[in-house]
């Protein structure tokens, strides 16, 4: 799944949903599927916020293809497609591809590079390893 706006000026999850969006995923990703009333109840503990606020995000995430949904007796269960360090890794991926077909292959390595101040040696050893592996393959 793709989510179509990353915004750079904000954080963590905010940067690929909203705020309410972001505090509803967090809970679904914290727990086990849940209804919306559940959703809404672990909201309120930081602030008072309408049940069909919460229904209305909810199903825009599940038409987004972010939740799942299934009924259970009379109760709708909802629950993310990915967890949340796959959900991060599809989206750091997907951007990277982005920034590389819009900025080149180079470009954007090697900035990528730069940003790294203090290197880990393990995280060097796994890039060689990961160059070798594809000089092999070609």
């Amino acid at each position: 799944m793709k989510i179509h706006t990353f915004k750079t000026n904000e954080s963590g999850l905010n940067r690929f949903f909203g705020p309410l969006e972001a505090k509803i995923m967090n809970i679904l990703w914290d727990g086990p599927e849940m209804a919306i009333k559940d959703v809404q109840h672990s909201l309120e503990r930081e602030k008072l916020v309408n049940f069909n606020t919460v229904m209305t995000v909810m199903n825009r995430l599940l038409d987004k293809g972010i939740l799942s949904k299934r009924m259970d007796r009379r109760t709708s269960l909802y629950k993310p497609v990915q967890s949340r360090d796959e959900f991060l890794e599809c989206q750091s991926k997907e951007l990277t591809h982005e920034l590389m077909e819009e900025f080149g292959s180079s470009l954007v390595v090697n900035h990528m590079l730069d940003a790294l101040e203090e290197v880990d040696p393990m995280l060097i050893e796994k890039l060689q390893q990961k160059i070798l592996d594809l000089r092999k393959d070609k």
